[in-house]
């Protein structure tokens, strides 16, 4: 019989033993929960301020995109607006050598006509006109181009602060 009431207090030490760990357990289990909740509410966190920085950099973009796409339709415009005036600028010269043609041609012939002299003037006159606009329009044409470049909010200053008090 004493080797009953040693084997059963060797049990009843043995389920005690398992309780108190199964208890530390339980404890130790609640604190891994805890910890592992605080850090899903960080990842949560740190997943809605990546999700919004993407969704700013998207804004960005997208204004970025249509500036472009502004910047590149006034070129065109202007691109536009230089071909024109070039165009007008070759019709000059052809009349003006039409009429320094012709004369050339009546002063060979010894005949001056005063109507011939004022068409040569005017188209003189219009072809110096034409320069001059195409001139306007390719001076516009590299303002606009060289314009966001010089755009002093764009320039980023190329000494830092601190380097200059240094």
């Amino acid at each position: 019989m004493s080797d009953i009431d040693e084997l059963q207090r060797r049990i009843t030490a043995a389920m005690d033993k398992i309780a108190d760990t199964v208890g530390a357990m339980e404890a130790n289990s609640g604190e891994d929960t805890a910890a592992l909740k605080s850090a899903l509410e960080d990842e949560k966190l740190a997943n809605a301020q990546l999700n919004e920085r993407v969704r700013k950099l998207s804004e960005q973009q997208d204004s970025a995109i249509s500036e472009a796409k502004a910047t590149a339709h006034a070129a065109e415009a202007r691109t536009a607006a230089l071909d024109l005036e070039l165009q007008r600028l070759r019709q000059a010269n052809d009349q003006l050598r039409q009429s320094n043609d012709a004369l050339r041609a009546a002063n060979e012939a010894g005949v001056g006509e005063p109507h011939l002299i004022n068409k040569a003037m005017m188209a003189e006159l219009e072809a110096l006109r034409a320069a001059r606009a195409v001139d306007i329009a390719e001076a516009s044409s590299i303002i606009g181009a060289l314009g966001p470049l010089l755009d002093p909010a764009s320039i980023e200053p190329s000494v830092n602060e601190d380097d200059a008090h240094a």
